[in-house]
């Protein structure tokens, strides 16, 4: 592999091999890197940022028991050893689906990238549903950058809350200690089971004028159960779980203002409720890069109000057979925008730009295969299932301990793995979260 600056255009490979350019370095644009490691074919790799992060675990960097290195290592270092990859650091801006062309700002300014075969795996970000303006006060958690941030939004209200209750103002040290997690899917439940963890067991004891455990957490849903992609039986124990750790569940709920102070609620037929709360997150809904409707409409699709791509079955865009789009961006049979989803559909655009390159028929369809889900709440606590047909379900210590698993096998790294292994353990054994260092200001963040 390689790491070169990006010229202004790239011209036709050298080696008169196929160009490939893969837009994105999460689990969709790696697992396609990765599997056209053998082919041949020239791959330029344009990402925004120089690592790859391991999304599944990102909330326990906003929740201080890993760092941020475990879960992103450099591109270069996941791709080391594959000589036919060059990684650019750029946004892309643009595509000439006629000249087959990406466009990317780089710090070289304008770059021109040439391509035979083009993945689209640029991802998706937050969705607040038409009220962007939220996000001021209720951030959601798509990057390391969002992560850092919360972590210093949630340990920060404890100080604040520390010095309230010091000076006598108890209603600012209440309001300093309520925390909203709007959206009950794997995000929004891992972390209200991670703040209550910190709340009583993690800050037991350590402030002279609050007591931690008496902090309200509430977890905020649209829809009739917690986990709505579970069955009945797995929502209703994760809300149990959650429950038992103190968490207040508002299922049926809309969340309908946000502002530096409160959160106002909605139920159908019931009059709204403001509730004062310093730490707002939000895990609900997705949007997809703005890139994805770009080449949608040149290349004749339609995208769904998401910004999904509506492609092909072979996950190619209109007649375009050239550009493949993977991973959180395709609206194709309802497949989940899941990590799972995103390597098999990178897997099976680079399979057939292999086969393609060889002159081999290349318009076989994608089929998502579900090998099973599980969500994490609690130490000994979680939920899920193994099956394409869901039947195998599991909660509690033998989940727990199946997504523990499962994520320590899929993270890059062994280094990573081991020092994960010990974060967790030691968070296991006596409640440590040592990653608790914070930035007083999101601009230090680059936001």
């Amino acid at each position: 592999m390689s790491v070169e600056p990006a010229m202004a255009n790239t011209p036709a490979a050298p080696t008169g091999r196929r160009r490939v350019v893969i837009v994105g370095s999460g689990f969709a644009g790696i697992s396609a890197a990765k599997s056209l490691a053998d082919a041949d074919v020239d791959i330029t790799l344009v990402s925004k940022t120089p690592t790859f992060m391991f999304a599944p675990m990102l909330y326990q960097v906003a929740t201080g028991i890993i760092s941020e290195g475990e879960i992103a290592p450099t591109i270069r270092e996941v791709l080391s050893g594959q000589d036919n990859v060059t990684v650019v650091l750029g946004e892309v801006t643009d595509v000439d689906v006629d000249g087959r062309a990406v466009i990317a700002r780089t710090e070289q300014g304008e770059s021109r990238f040439e391509y035979d075969d083009m993945i689209l795996a640029a991802g998706a970000g937050q969705s607040y549903f038409g009220n962007d303006h939220f996000a001021e006060f209720a951030p959601g958690m798509k990057t390391v950058e969002d992560a850092l941030y919360l972590r210093s939004l949630i340990f920060g209200a404890f100080e604040r809350a520390e010095v309230a209750a010091a000076d006598g103002r108890m209603d600012d040290a209440r309001k300093a200690l309520t925390f909203v997690v709007v959206g009950a899917g794997p995000t929004g439940l891992e972390l209200v089971g991670q703040l209550a963890e910190i709340c009583h067991d993690t800050l037991a004891g350590q402030y002279k004028h609050i007591d931690t455990s008496e902090s309200r957490i509430l977890l905020v849903e649209g829809m009739g159960q917690v986990m709505p992609p579970f069955s009945e039986k797995l929502g209703r124990s994760a809300q149990k779980q959650l429950e038992d750790l103190g968490v207040e569940v508002r299922l049926n709920t809309m969340a309908t203002d946000v502002d530096a102070d409160s959160i106002t609620l909605s139920v159908k037929d019931q009059p709204e409720e403001r509730i004062e709360a310093d730490v707002k997150i939000w895990a609900a809904g997705v949007q997809v890069a703005p890139i994805g409707k770009v080449v949608a409409d040149k290349a004749g699709a339609e995208t769904d109000r998401a910004g999904r791509v509506m492609v092909n079955e072979d996950l190619t865009v209109g007649n375009h057979p050239e550009i493949f789009v993977v991973g959180d961006m395709i609206s194709l049979k309802k497949f989940p925008g899941v990590a799972q989803n995103a390597m098999q559909s990178g897997a099976h655009a680079a399979d057939a730009i292999a086969r393609r390159a060889i002159g081999l028929d290349t318009s076989e369809p994608y089929e998502y295969f579900d090998k099973g889900s599980f969500a994490v709440i609690a130490k000994g606590k979680a939920v899920g299932y193994l099956g394409a047909d869901k039947k195998f379900e599991m909660t509690h210590i033998p989940a727990w301990l199946m997504w523990m698993g499962i994520h320590l096998a899929y993270l890059p790294g062994l280094k990573n793995r081991l020092t994960t292994l010990v974060a967790w353990a030691g968070n296991t054994v006596a409640n440590a979260r040592n990653q608790r260092v914070t930035v007083p200001e999101r601009e230090q963040l680059g936001k």
